[in-house]
């Protein structure tokens, strides 16, 4: 069997070198604390059983009470590099192995007895291990696949140094039987945590190309999906049309006259303006998809039970994005935004049909004066593109500044 210090000498050089390599990659990614928690828990533990190993060369306060709570509190560090992987605070329960083991090494009966004292450490070591895979399986919902294997082994560590502890409480071994323990249990846990890290790097690296992914479907200025997202999404929209018995709605929207925003107030506070726009249309749109086209063009694919239903919706986004001008902190800049809708049953949806036939009625919508919507039912989005869009095609939606004007006509011409 192995006995302690050979355990112990081997971890040693293994955790220092981990803490190094930590560190390492802390320092080309300060913003991650992750990385700096696990250096510290890696140093603590390398230190901690460095101390133990050195017990009859120096005093024991130092080789055992000291030494194994730093070792623990390498645990605890752990823990928090995982919760901090998360953004997560920590929590009370890391610091359990360390408070585990002070709360009991000092009751005589354990001080006195090495075998008590291996249970002991064993007992907080398995606390550690728990609160590890806690913090590994009780964060926000992730999918890398990974993190449950990564958990696995954490549960598997728990398991083998709590059994240790229990086998050694009920057989009572001797001191050395008690050092074969300790040392065939520090070696099963330096390995279980060795592949902890092998699989803690791929739980970063699956994240990490996660990140990537998303970012290439994302436009980097107003957080919305582009282009390649939003056509990447029509699929799932129409499956919704689909299974719902509801129509498949394009809208596209452009920002009148934005060239002039740019010219008079400059090219950040056009920036200004299509974030702004892009935070207040996706509210509009939460069960469907929203991104920017390109330039001043937006776009929104979702399910509507009707053409009224689209209307209403192209109007909101319009009324709600004219009510009131964008502050850009500088200036204050009135914008308005003309819409054209397109609709299709979910079997005959067509995206780069009905892109184009809402591209037509965009066209029609500018056409007609602009910050008005323009809408093409079924039979015009399915039918060919003329040769030149007619200024008359499409259904013009009045807007609320339109009824409001027909009223007071009727209204006055009534008092006549």
């Amino acid at each position: 069997m192995f006995n302690v210090t050979t355990g112990l000498s081997i971890w040693c050089s293994e955790a220092l070198t981990l803490a190094l390599v930590a560190f390492m990659a802390w320092r080309h990614n300060v913003r991650n604390k992750a990385y700096f928690h696990w250096g510290m828990g890696f140093l603590l533990s390398g230190v901690g059983f460095a101390m133990v190993a050195l017990r009859g060369q120096i005093p024991d306060i130092f080789s055992v009470e000291i030494g194994n709570t730093i070792a623990l509190c390498g645990q605890s560090a752990w823990v928090a590099g995982y919760l901090a992987l998360d953004r997560r605070k920590l929590e009370w329960w890391a610091l359990m192995p360390p408070l585990l083991w002070l709360g009991g090494v000092f009751l005589p009966w354990v001080n006195d007895d090495y075998t008590n004292r291996v249970i002991l450490y064993n007992l907080a070591s398995a606390a550690g291990a728990t609160a590890l895979a806690m913090a590994v399986y009780t964060s926000a919902p992730h999918s890398e696949a990974s993190r449950s294997k990564l958990g696995i082994v954490f549960v598997i560590q728990s398991v083998l140094c709590f059994g240790t502890a229990l086998t050694m409480a009920a057989i009572d071994p001797t001191d050395a039987q008690a050092a074969n323990f300790a040392g065939g249990a520090a070696m099963a846990t330096g390995f279980l945590l060795t592949f902890a890290c092998a699989l803690t790097c791929m739980v970063i690296m699956e994240r990490s190309e996660k990140h990537l992914r998303m970012l290439s479907l994302t436009d980097s200025l107003t957080g919305v999906l582009n282009r390649r997202g939003l056509f990447g999404r029509f699929d799932v929209i129409q499956d919704n049309a689909f299974h719902n018995n509801r129509q498949v709605a394009v809208l596209l929207f452009d920002l009148d006259h934005f060239k002039r925003v740019n010219d008079r107030f400059g090219h950040q506070a056009g920036d200004v303006v299509l974030t702004v726009f892009a935070r207040m249309a996706r509210q509009f749109v939460p069960d469907g998809a929203f991104g920017r086209m390109g330039g001043e063009e937006f776009a929104a694919f979702t399910t509507v039970a009707d053409q009224t239903e689209a209307e209403a919706l192209a109007e909101s986004i319009r009324a709600e994005f004219c009510r009131v001008p964008v502050s850009t902190g500088d200036a204050i800049v009135p914008v308005t935004v003309s819409t054209g809708v397109a609709l299709a049953s979910a079997i005959e949806a067509n995206r780069d049909k009905l892109v184009s036939a809402a591209d037509r009625a965009l066209y029609a919508a500018k056409a007609a004066g602009r910050n008005c919507t323009v809408i093409f039912g079924e039979a015009e989005a399915a039918a060919p593109p003329p040769p030149e869009p007619k200024q008359t095609s499409g259904e013009l939606v009045p807007t609320l500044d339109d009824q409001i004007h027909a009223l007071r006509r009727v209204g006055s011409l009534s008092r006549g």
